[in-house]
C-alpha cells in the first residue's frame, strides 16, 4: 500500500486559478511518486482539486471531515475512504495518526493551524515524520521571515528552521519527503520526565 502523505491546504472557491492548478499537479505528481493522500475530506477550493487529481490519476484517497462540514455537503464522497469525525481537533488527530509525512499548500488560517500544530508536534519531539511546506510563488515568504524572527529573538532554538523542509516547485516535494533535514529535539523533549 502507497505511503500517505496528510496534505493541509486552502478551501475557497475563490482563488486565482493557478492555486488550483498547483494542487492539482501535486495530486498527479503525488500519485506518480508512490504516495496516497489524507486530508481534511473537501469537495471544493484547492482541496477538491487536490482530491480529484489523486482519485484521477488512480491514487487512494482517504478524508477526514468534521460531521458539521458533511452535513453541509462539503464532503468528497469519492474517497477511498471518508472518515466522519466529531471535531475539528478529532480530524487534526485521525490526520496526524494515519500520516506517513506532512505538506501544506497554501492555505488560509486552518492550514495555518494544522501546520502549526504538527511543527509543534515535531519540535517537542512527540512525531518525527517530515514536515514539507510548498512556498508557491512565495505565498508563505512572510511566515518564514517570522519563523526565522521566533528564532533570532529566542522564542524558538535555531533547531526550529529544521523542522520542515521548503519546496519552491511541485517538482521539489519528493526529494525532500525522502530525505527530510535531520531534526534534533532540544534536550528537555529528549529526555524522560
Amino acid at each position: 500500500m502507497a505511503k500517505l502523505l496528510c496534505v493541509y491546504c486552502g478551501s475557497s472557491k475563490n482563488l486565482e486559478s493557478r492555486y488550483y492548478s498547483a494542487a492539482e499537479a501535486v495530486g498527479r505528481s503525488m500519485v506518480a511518486n508512490g504516495w496516497g493522500l489524507v486530508y481534511g475530506g473537501g469537495n471544493v477550493g484547492m482541496m477538491g482539486a487536490l482530491a480529484r487529481a489523486v482519485k484521477g490519476a488512480g491514487g487512494r484517497v482517504i478524508g477526514v471531515i468534521p460531521d458539521f462540514m458533511k452535513e453541509r455537503e462539503l464532503a468528497y464522497h469519492e474517497a477511498d475512504e471518508l472518515v466522519t469525525v466529531g471535531s475539528m481537533r478529532d480530524r487534526k488527530r485521525v490526520m496526524e495518526e494515519r500520516a506517513d509525512a506532512f505538506l501544506a499548500l497554501p492555505g488560509g488560517i486552518g492550514t495555518l493551524e494544522e501546520l502549526a500544530e504538527i511543527m509543534t508536534l515535531r519540535y517537542v519531539n512527540r512525531i518525527s515524520k517530515p514536515v514539507v511546506v510548498f512556498n508557491q510563488e512565495g505565498y508563505y515568504d512572510d511566515l518564514l521571515r517570522f519563523f526565522e524572527r521566533m528564532t533570532r529573538e529566542r522564542f524558538k532554538s535555531p533547531g526550529l528552521q529544521a523542522l520542515f523542509s521548503v519546496a519552491g516547485r511541485v517538482e521539489d516535494v519528493w526529494a525532500l519527503l525522502e530525505a527530510p533535514a535531520r531534526f534534533e529535539a532540544d534536550a528537555i523533549w529528549k529526555e524522560e520526565p
